[in-house]
């Protein structure tokens, strides 16, 4: 286990350790464990002296204080938590929560086979499987923590033990979708899918060309999607539209009508000719244009029934904003819907359930990604992103295609998607988590994240 000390604290807290510059604070310490005895000292330690702490998996969310912690604190850095394997059957890969995504699915790669995680290299693992885990192929198999095996997880006290679905079988499903309350997780297994290769392109629009573009989306949602190894991604940023197309199967072509709408709009450029590729390949080419340079960022998430005429309405809404805050205060933000299906939420029921309680039906989960330099334009830089979701509700609720859903990995420092898994889900998972820590460890001395007792 490595210890920090403050001299050397700050210089591990910038990016890249931290995606944005909003969450940077310099902790007492830094503490980075080697393995799960290293973390039940820590957690043990912690709660002797009731020590406020902080956990740090990939450290890629943007909200303040969830991955970070100032003077106050200490900041449990888990980024030496980063092996990747796969069993020898290819059945099963173990991954420690401090991996980042490119790391292991170039191991994937490596053994010629996949799971479900994340779609940006530079994500950590830990986040993204406790907050649920949307993949390419989540429409197929499910999310990222409906295809876990087990979890290892240190409590409180410092105990280690086991989640599964034999195992502590509540806490298994509480860690599937249910956020940082129960524990810290030191090691996922994942059970792998047959989709090694599959069918992909990239096409690129002009913003000229965004109803088209949406409709044609829109079309894909309420049809295509039907063909469950079909998926469409959709990026909108202030110049240029990304549509993202797989199939995960590795053919010559999927079948003709699944991207049809598509196919009708000329695009203004073929980013990747239609080909055979791995996963691996994909999130490289997707990330492309994800910013990798110190900055500000936030997130904020929306939910909503499909319809097309609402959604171009609220684009329009959002362009005008959006465009007036790059051009007043150097904001840059993108406008991305991604397709739920009745498919996902069934294969999450399936697999023993998860804490999110999706909607049942087709819906859609609209996010933004939010980039700027200056913390003076903090609160101007959030509010474009405020004002639409708060647009789109008002309008949603007038057309009756409404939703409470928030997802979790998508959600801005001041939105409550606990709240939103419904009355029941919450009160169990603040049941479990009383459970697991009954002195209440990580809603009392944990700095921030998406807490039940605050929720």
């Amino acid at each position: 286990m490595e210890i920090a000390s403050p001299a050397l604290a700050l210089a591990l807290t910038h990016p890249p350790t931290h995606r944005s510059q909003t969450c940077v604070a310099r902790p007492y310490c830094i503490v980075q464990p080697r393995d799960a005895k290293d973390v039940s000292v820590v957690i043990r330690i912690i709660d002797f002296f009731k020590v406020n702490f902080a956990v740090r998996s990939g450290g890629h969310s943007p909200n303040p204080g969830f991955s970070s912690i100032g003077s106050q604190g200490i900041l449990i850095d888990l980024q030496r938590l980063d092996a990747v394997s796969v069993s020898a059957g290819k059945t099963v890969a173990t991954v420690s929560p401090g991996a980042r995504w490119g790391d292991v699915f170039s191991t994937l790669d490596a053994n010629q086979t996949s799971i479900i995680g994340g779609r940006i290299p530079g994500v950590g693992v830990g986040g993204l499987i406790l907050g649920g885990g949307l993949f390419h192929t989540s429409g197929r198999f499910g999310l990222a923590a409906d295809n876990v095996k087990s979890f290892e997880l240190v409590k409180s006290n410092g105990d280690i033990i086991k989640a599964s679905a034999n195992q502590n079988a509540d806490l298994f499903w509480a860690l599937k979708g249910g956020g940082p309350n129960f524990g810290i997780v030191t090691k996922f297994e994942l059970y792998t899918v047959p989709t090694y290769l599959v069918w992909g392109s990239i096409l690129v629009f002009g913003v000229d060309q965004a109803n088209e573009v949406l409709a044609a989306f829109d079309q894909w949602q309420n049809h295509g999607s039907d063909d469950v190894k079909s998926t469409a991604a959709m990026v909108i940023t202030l110049d240029v539209i990304t549509v993202f197309l797989t199939y995960s199967d590795p053919v010559p072509a999927p079948p003709p009508a699944v991207f049809a709408p598509f196919n009708a709009i000329t695009p203004l450029a073929v980013a990747l000719p239609p080909m055979n590729v791995t996963f691996k390949a994909i999130n490289q080419l997707a990330s492309a244009g994800t910013p990798n340079t110190p900055g500000r960022h936030d997130y904020r998430a929306f939910s909503s029934r499909i319809d097309t005429a609402l959604t171009q309405e609220i684009y329009t809404f959002w362009r005008g904003k959006a465009v007036a805050a790059r051009d007043s205060f150097g904001v840059n933000q993108t406008f991305v819907i991604q397709h739920i299906g009745e498919g996902l939420r069934q294969v999450g029921i399936s697999k023993g359930g998860n804490a999110l309680n999706i909607p049942p039906g087709r819906q859609q989960w609209w996010t933004t990604l939010v980039d700027w330099t200056n913390p003076e334009f903090d609160a101007q830089a959030r509010q474009v992103s405020i004002d639409t979701t708060t647009r789109w509700s008002q309008r949603a609720k007038e057309r009756g295609v409404d939703l409470p859903f928030l997802y979790l990995n998508d959600a801005s420092r001041d939105q409550n998607p606990l709240a939103s898994y419904g009355a029941q889900n919450l009160a169990k998972l603040k049941a479990i988590a009383a459970k697991y820590d009954p002195k209440q460890v990580f809603q009392k001395l944990q700095n921030g994240g998406f807490l039940v007792s605050k929720a």
